[in-house]
């Protein structure tokens, strides 16, 4: 799956959050904020890695596909105040470690992907559309797992497939609760109904 454009998406997700004017803290649209430049450098950095990836993977090799994606997340980071991660770094992480436990798995290093998962969970503490994506991949991975024990060893297969199950269960509940606090519109601004548009 191309990721390029989910980093565009996190961009603007980012600039997106509640703020006083719609377009305070968003660095490319406001041009009374003065732009970060070190996050807009990690951002390039980001979609120029997953780039490389999803050519590497349509050329059908995970191997290398992974190496890119191992740099971006090993590399320099940028904080804010010099500590902490902000979250638009934390979000291109966690989404970065789901595509490296997907790549890794789909290799049959299935210790290896749950690792990249619990690295990127580690980016997306709260329900957010991350953290349920990563317990979605992480379901997935599980699913690898107890497919490649089928045969030599079934009944670990069969706890590993339950676990994959229950793991598949807590991502929809996350994304489910998503959903749910996303923004109502205003009732003004619904869509009009098929009699509204015969008019």
């Amino acid at each position: 799956m191309k990721r390029a454009c989910l980093l565009v998406f996190v961009l603007l997700a980012a600039c997106s959050r509640s703020e006083p004017s719609p377009l305070a803290g968003c660095p490319g649209l406001d041009a009374g904020s003065p732009v970060d430049p070190v996050l807009l450098a990690f951002l390039s950095r980001a979609r120029a890695a997953h780039h490389i990836a999803d050519d590497r993977e349509s050329a059908g090799d995970l191997s290398a596909t992974a190496a890119p994606l191992e740099r971006l997340v090993e590399g320099p980071l940028p904080r804010e105040n010099g500590a902490a991660l902000g979250p638009e770094v934390r979000e291109v992480l966690a989404d970065t470690f789901a595509r490296l436990a997907d790549l890794h798995s789909r290799q049959g290093a299935f210790d290896r992907a749950l690792r990249d998962v619990q690295a990127g969970l580690a980016h997306a503490r709260e329900p957010n559309y991350f953290r349920g994506h990563l317990l979605e991949t992480e379901g997935l991975v599980e699913e690898r797992h107890a497919k490649a024990l089928e045969t030599s060893d079934p009944a670990a297969a069969s706890a590993i497939r339950r676990r994959a199950i229950e793991l598949l269960e807590q991502a929809m509940s996350v994304q489910s609760g998503v959903i749910e606090r996303a923004p109502r519109a205003p009732a003004s601004a619904e869509r009009p109904t098929p009699a509204d548009t015969s008019r």
